[in-house]
């Protein structure tokens, strides 16, 4: 098992305004933590096109948005179907030329189709090319509609080697390990956390430690992006935050709105 060594570090306050950073010398990465999008591509395209460019202002490498961002977190077979796009289709293909054509890496949320199957799938862009996925591993009893992902692929921003854990991936030790024993130094987490009042109260306080857990086990440091708000008898408070390898909060942005987390991490 392999494991990094601890390089621990001093969390630094939040700046004001509609986006928080930690100051520091190293590589920016960046999180949105956003409204829920139902069956609504072009609003979260909209809303995804304002975050990359604050985040390319800040000089971000690297953006990460929630778990299922782009048509939501659509677990209902007839929803998820009618939403799932296709990689290789025209359709997605439509939708990347609506992002930037510069700014920061980009880890998106979405709910792929492939062969008669779905995948809850993080797709990794630059400059409107895909370069790569990641496919949640570890699926809740709530996710039959999807296919478990077998690949765990690692990727570079600005020089930082990392790799993917999707929201409740993050629970098993041997998902973030992976992600470890490729060189990784950098474990980034795609999350939706809308969940039943009681649950989210249930949880609130409980994500980070998670997370931090699989910090202290392989070394990692951990970027999450999360949702916020209310819908129905749902609601997410986040957390969106980075985590140290020790398993410290360095930043998080408050739980009870959009915003954008930019951040300094070591170059390695």
């Amino acid at each position: 098992m392999r494991r990094r060594p601890l390089l621990r570090r001093t969390p630094q306050p939040l700046a004001s305004g509609g986006s928080r950073g930690a100051g520091g010398d190293g590589v920016k990465i960046a999180a949105a933590q956003t409204p829920v999008f139902w069956e609504d591509v072009t609003g979260a395209l909209a809303y995804a096109r304002g975050a990359i460019a604050q985040a390319q202002d800040a000089g971000a490498s690297l953006l990460c948005f929630p778990e299922a961002f782009l048509q939501g977190y659509l677990v209902e077979p007839e929803a998820a179907r009618r939403a799932a796009l296709d990689l290789g289709s025209s359709a997605f293909a439509d939708v990347a030329g609506q992002l930037p054509e510069a700014g920061p890496l980009l880890v998106l949320g979405l709910i792929e189709a492939e062969g008669g199957r779905l995948y809850n799938t993080a797709v990794v862009i630059e400059g409107r090319r895909l370069i790569g996925r990641y496919r949640k591993t570890h699926l809740l009893k709530s996710e039959t509609v999807f296919t478990p992902g077998e690949d765990c692929a690692v990727f570079e921003a600005g020089g930082l080697r990392f790799g993917i854990n999707i929201c409740f991936d993050t629970n098993f030790p041997e998902a973030a390990q992976k992600v470890a024993d490729q060189g990784a130094s950098l474990l980034v987490c795609p999350a939706n956390n809308m969940l039943p009042r009681a649950i989210a109260l249930d949880w609130k306080d409980r994500h980070n430690p998670v997370r931090g857990d699989r910090c202290r086990e392989t070394g990692l440091w951990c970027l999450s992006a999360d949702v916020t708000g209310a819908q129905g008898d749902g609601v997410a408070w986040g957390p969106t935050a980075l985590l140290d390898p020790a398993g410290e909060v360095v930043a998080q942005l408050p739980l009870d709105g959009p915003g954008l987390l930019v951040v300094d991490v070591p170059g390695f």
